[in-house]
């Protein structure tokens, strides 16, 4: 069956999603583009030979879809999300899939309300040494988890926060936690388990936002395991790195390079015989988002043709935004922050 899509949102992280089309071939179909900005959604329009709009309600109203990837910033995902449960439309979120939990629940207690699935990109649970680390922990090679660390050294100049208003914004965006280090924190529970408590400290320290550039987060696990969380997008002069390592009773993982993509270091008590496939896993990524948005397309497009289960939905994505959140709010009150959030006390 082809999957017809809509795609809201022609900036920068759309050519992820416009590529992975493309790759998919007969699998889908993109039915119409919007964006507020009409050279934007032209240019996209005329590569693929279908309508635009500027109106994202418009595009749903009039063009047949069955799913719409939501590229827009990060503080309208949920109202859109809604609009197109409403409509009968699967929902596909770019990450963060909101800024403020309450709009995240309302958007997941929409679609779950309408039928519709609400999927949010997490693309990197699918690289292969993320995916490799993921299946060894919930295999108990590494015992008792002692300590975790995700480290995100990147940098955003201050043009990159200049090419749009709504850049660096509370309302709309977030700081490097929220928007460029929302993988990471993502991974580090993924993996770690649920987090019980975390105490945050953030600045911003060169850049002209109003969001933080720079952060560091402290973190115990339910498991009782510790973690560190530390990012900025400060790195001189180019991307650093974006790591995570995992140091346990029985093996120690370390996944580097500039975005997950080398495995650096894959040691356990015992052998296993993916290792060495794992080990050599290494490649190189385009930019910091990888390869794995075709991946993660390729897991939608089973669950809705009923095949798989989703990889990461609605429920999984507020995960990482509550825990981005009481980072936040630890860092306002200089106080250590208890998880979750909306947790009746």
């Amino acid at each position: 069956m082809t999957i017809k899509i809509g795609l809201i949102g022609c900036g920068r992280i759309s050519k992820n999603h416009f590529e992975t089309l493309k790759n998919l071939g007969d699998a889908v179909q993109l039915t119409a583009v919007c964006d507020i900005v009409e050279e934007r959604a032209s240019n996209a329009a005329q590569a693929f030979g279908v309508p635009f709009y500027k109106d994202y309600r418009e595009m749903l109203d009039k063009v047949p879809m069955d799913l719409v990837s939501i590229c827009t910033p990060s503080g309208l995902h949920p109202a859109m999300g809604i609009e197109a449960a409403k409509r009968g439309i699967h929902v596909l979120s770019e990450k963060p899939m909101a800024v403020r939990l309450e709009d995240a629940e309302a958007l997941i207690r929409t679609c779950d309300h309408h039928g519709v699935h609400l999927f949010v990109v997490k693309q990197n649970r699918l690289n292969p040494g993320v995916a490799g680390l993921k299946k060894a922990v919930d295999e108990g090679r590494f015992g008792k988890i002692y300590f975790l660390n995700t480290t995100v050294f990147w940098t955003r100049p201050q043009d990159y926060y200049d090419m749009a208003p709504w850049r660096g914004t509370w309302e709309f965006d977030g700081g490097c936690f929220m928007n460029q280090a929302s993988h990471y924190v993502d991974l580090i529970q993924w993996i770690g388990g649920p987090v019980e408590s975390v105490m945050g400290q953030t600045a911003t320290l060169a850049r002209k936002i109003e969001a933080e550039d720079t952060g560091a987060a402290l973190l115990r696990f339910r498991s009782g395991a510790m973690g560190v969380i530390q990012v900025t997008m400060l790195t001189y002069p180019n991307n650093l790195e974006g790591s995570l390592t995992v140091i346990g009773e029985k093996g120690t993982v370390r996944i580097g390079g500039m975005a997950l993509n080398n495995v650096e270091k894959w040691e356990f008590a015992d052998s296993q015989p993916e290792d060495k496939a794992i080990c050599e896993s290494n490649y190189t990524p385009p930019n910091v988002y990888g390869f794995g948005h075709l991946q993660y397309y390729k897991n939608v497009l089973q669950v809705l043709n009923g095949e798989a289960a989703p990889s990461t939905d609605g429920r999984s994505g507020k995960k990482s935004l509550e825990l981005i959140l009481a980072i936040y709010q630890s860092n306002m009150e200089n106080r250590m922050i208890s998880l979750p959030l909306n947790y009746p006390r």
